[in-house]
């Protein structure tokens, strides 16, 4: 026992002393937070009787609270309250799923160039559309659809192999694309593959050597390269061919912008008319809906600024 200084009382001490005069109170712990580790306890034991909180063997208590009924695969499913159920419930019942369920019927019956013209209708695709890019496309074009040069075309640029159109974007979601460019390693010689990658060069203003630009053009525009089946004799390209156009400064397989000189452009176009290019996009007809290709479509097509 202690005496305390300030009431004159005597204080219980614990009996524990340091440097001969330093003691340890005994004081009760407060009536309040006592009562507090109480409700804490009814709290709990109650919480065990309504929710699911127990583990019994391979199984678990699964609380008094209310079931809930949900439908899987087109059949009604009831289950005991749990998390994981009351997502799904509100995922199909709830205010905001009937809310976006409205919405997707309305964009499922309306036109392209209707959701285009209604500033609801295009910020509802947008911020489904991202999500349904981020789930699905973007691994491979980019978060921002800005691609991979050599791997996977830009999105964001006005270039579109197989057209820009809404229609053509829609088909190109829904069948996939298979781009195909036979090699040509063994079908020219070196002088011809010099010739004919100058002249690939000069359509878009980037060659120097004019008189291989004369031959190349040639063979190009002739029966033994044939490179205008696809490419046409301007080379700007056919879209049912997603064949590129060669005479902009958007090379989607090699980078040949970004080369510093004449040298470093020449073996990268050489590479691409000697190996070809072989290269494919899966279709995603049957792993989403009608809906979601739509909405995905028109969030494509605005990456571009809807050129």
């Amino acid at each position: 026992m202690s005496e305390n200084k300030k009431t004159g009382h005597a204080v219980q001490t614990t009996g524990h002393a340091w440097d001969g005069d330093i003691q340890e109170y005994n004081n009760p712990i407060p009536r309040w937070w006592l009562w507090s580790f109480y409700a804490t306890v009814v709290f709990s034991i109650i919480y065990w009787v309504l929710y699911p909180a127990w583990p019994i063997g391979h199984s678990y208590t699964t609380g008094v609270l209310n079931n809930i009924t949900y439908t899987v695969n087109g059949e009604e499913k009831t289950t005991h309250w749990n998390t994981r159920a009351r997502l799904v419930r509100d995922m199909q019942t709830g205010e905001d799923a009937v809310k976006q369920r409205r919405h997707m019927q309305e964009v499922a019956n309306a036109s392209f160039s209707a959701i285009l013209s209604d500033p609801k209708m295009i910020d509802f695709s947008s911020k489904i559309g991202k999500v349904l890019f981020t789930d699905n496309c973007a691994a491979c074009h980019g978060m921002g659809g800005q691609g991979v040069v050599g791997l996977f075309p830009s999105l964001v640029d006005d270039d579109w192999l197989w057209g820009g159109r809404t229609e053509n974007i829609r088909e190109t979601i829904a069948s996939g694309r298979i781009g195909f460019m036979p090699a040509f390693g063994k079908t020219f010689s070196d002088q011809q593959m010099d010739d004919v990658v100058e002249y690939v060069l000069s359509l878009s203003n980037q060659a120097e050597d004019q008189p291989r630009v004369q031959r190349g053009k040639q063979l190009f525009g002739g029966e033994q390269g044939g490179c205008y089946y696809c490419h046409n004799q301007e080379g700007t390209g056919i879209q049912s061919q997603g064949a590129a156009n060669l005479t902009d400064q958007i090379w989607t397989i090699v980078d040949v912008a970004g080369q510093k000189d004449i040298e470093g452009k020449r073996a990268l176009v050489r590479e691409v008319v000697s190996k070809g290019v072989n290269r494919s996009m899966p279709n995603w007809k049957g792993r989403l809906s009608d809906e979601e290709i739509k909405l995905l479509t028109v969030y494509v097509y605005n990456l571009s600024g809807g050129k």
